[in-house]
């Protein structure tokens, strides 16, 4: 999908860029949502359930309402037409709507190259095809998959933002490696789900704010560096001039680089390549 540029008829649009959406369909032509797929969110602000501020420079931002995405595609052997693809303002993704055969609407990741009226299937038997969901077990070696479950029955976990897809690299026993999108190579059990397919929507590295507005629009406020705080406000704070700070560190003295901060041992032995 291609990327939209515009004429720089003011400074913003002069960097801008927007996807193009012309593969959405459109308003007029979506289907009917039943109640439930799109719900109301209360937004937290970046605050905690006790309401102090735990995540800085969120707020404002343009109103969103949910849309309830079926991870776990838990309709096994029960066949499904796209009725629409739409965009999602909580991800960047694309998400496609599906119409099944029992007359019930569910929301899923659209997989990229699917098209309105394609079928799709949770099954093991059902074909290598896009927005197909099948356990690892039943997928060949080597195909491009998107929304992973880490545990069975869990849902997704891995791989589900936009142009996002892991790789199924082997079979070997209970568990099977497959290299994730940050290059770390992950045994997952072969009874856990995938979707075929590679997440819709890949032009999204392209895209260019082009003005501070634009992120304003998403709820992201201005930033406000460390090292320019005071010393009672961030460990980097204080200093005459543009001092360096000292080492990199949160408001609250966590390390920001060189420091592990994985704490998860139990899942590390499943970890055969990092990352990095």
């Amino acid at each position: 999908m291609p990327v939209k540029s515009f004429r720089p008829i003011t400074p913003a649009q002069r960097y801008k860029t927007s996807p193009d959406f012309s593969v959405l369909t459109p308003r007029s032509e979506q289907p009917k949502k039943p109640r439930g797929l799109i719900v109301t969110v209360r937004r937290g602000h970046g605050r905690n359930q006790h309401g102090h501020i735990t995540s800085y420079q969120r707020g404002g931002g343009h109103k969103q309402k949910y849309r309830v995405i079926d991870f776990k595609r838990s309709k096994v052997d029960v066949p499904a037409k796209v009725a629409s693809i739409e965009y999602d303002p909580n991800r960047t993704a694309y998400i496609a709507l599906l119409n099944y055969a029992d007359g019930e609407k569910r929301y899923i990741l659209a997989p990229q190259n699917i098209k309105v009226g394609d079928p799709v299937i949770c099954s093991d038997k059902a074909d290598i095809k896009p927005g197909n969901h099948l356990t690892i077990d039943s997928i060949p070696v080597g195909t491009l998959i998107h929304n992973i479950e880490l545990e069975p029955g869990k849902g997704g976990k891995i791989a589900r933002s936009a142009g996002g897809y892991a790789q199924l690299m082997a079979k070997e026993g209970e568990y099977c490696p497959i290299r994730l999108p940050s290059g770390e190579l992950r045994m997952v059990h072969k009874n856990c789900k995938a979707t075929v397919g590679q997440v819709s929507n890949p032009e999204h590295e392209n895209i260019s704010i082009g003005k501070a507005g634009r992120n304003r629009w998403k709820g992201w406020r201005p930033h406000t560096r460390g090292v320019a705080m005071n010393p009672i406000d961030h460990p980097m704070g204080g200093g005459e001039g543009k001092h360096a700070g000292g080492l990199p560190r949160s408001p609250w003295g966590q390390w920001a680089k060189g420091y592990k901060t994985r704490t998860n041992k139990r899942s590390a032995r499943f970890i055969l390549k990092r990352r990095k």
